[in-house]
């Protein structure tokens, strides 16, 4: 167990609009952490349902409530979610995502020893259907400079992070995403640090019918495409291969084609 004397704070972002139903899995997995310096920054973002009813049953001082009284774009209410936060790192955990007991103390310990300013982990998949289904996320994560691992194979979940705060105040989300904003972010801070990574999975990653991306291809399809023709040939310029992008924007133009068919 780590002692809050001797370890940084770390700020918990979680957004929610409407997330009641996975809402207390994902709370109990933050107030259960092996770590204990840390604070959650609740982001409601103009629920219509439960979930402030169910955040305010855990009498825990370290959950701090704010809300937004209109809907925002995802990543415009996780900027407004930082600026609430005083810890010296960030973490984000998505309402229907759970966290392992280890994870912060984990990734913290591998930043103390390794010098990174940011860090992720593997992940479990939770196939949330007519009967749950477990799969680990079993790929070999890169570390390092990875912006080209990256771009040919994306493979961090925005609840696995941990980083350092100063680097996201340089370097906001964009506030226009509502779906690939930490995405935009990831490629384009991994042109400038080291991050590190922990193979074991520290979350398990819930998947189901209502995932936000899953429910609107046509903004994914339309953000990406956004992202392509502004960062993307930023990147091309600079001579990184963006063949997969290509792929993944036409799998997404395909299946936005076949939905309008059905």
């Amino acid at each position: 167990m780590t002692s809050k004397k001797k370890s940084p704070l770390i700020s918990v972002i979680m957004n929610c609009h409407n997330g009641e139903k996975y809402l207390k899995e994902s709370l109990k997995s933050v107030k259960s952490q092996t770590f204990k310096n840390w604070e959650l920054i609740f982001y409601d973002n103009n629920s219509s349902d439960n979930s402030k009813i169910e955040f305010k049953k855990f009498n825990e001082k370290r959950f701090k409530y704010f809300s937004s009284k209109k809907f925002l774009a995802l990543y415009d209410a996780r900027n407004k979610a930082i600026e609430k936060s005083k810890g010296k790192y960030l973490a984000f955990l998505d309402v229907d995502d759970i966290w392992t007991k280890d994870k912060l103390q984990k990734q913290v310990l591998l930043i103390k020893k390794s010098y990174f300013q940011m860090v992720y982990s593997n992940y479990k998949i939770l196939y949330q259907k007519d009967k749950s289904k477990i799969i680990k996320y079993n790929k070999k994560l890169p570390s390092g400079n990875i912006t080209q691992e990256l771009l040919k194979e994306y493979c961090i979940n925005i609840s696995t992070l941990l980083v350092e705060k100063k680097i996201l105040l340089k370097n906001k989300f964009n506030r226009l995403y509502s779906i690939i904003g930490d995405f935009a972010f990831n490629i384009h801070i991994s042109k400038s640090i080291r991050i590190g990574c922990i193979q074991k999975p520290l979350i398990i990653y819930r998947l189901h019918n209502n995932n936000f991306s899953r429910k609107n291809i046509d903004l994914y399809f339309s953000e990406m495409r956004m992202w392509y023709n502004s960062d993307g040939k930023k990147l091309k310029n600079e001579g990184f291969n963006l063949y997969n992008i290509k792929i993944l924007i036409l799998k997404l133009l395909l299946k936005k084609i076949l939905s309008r068919l059905i």
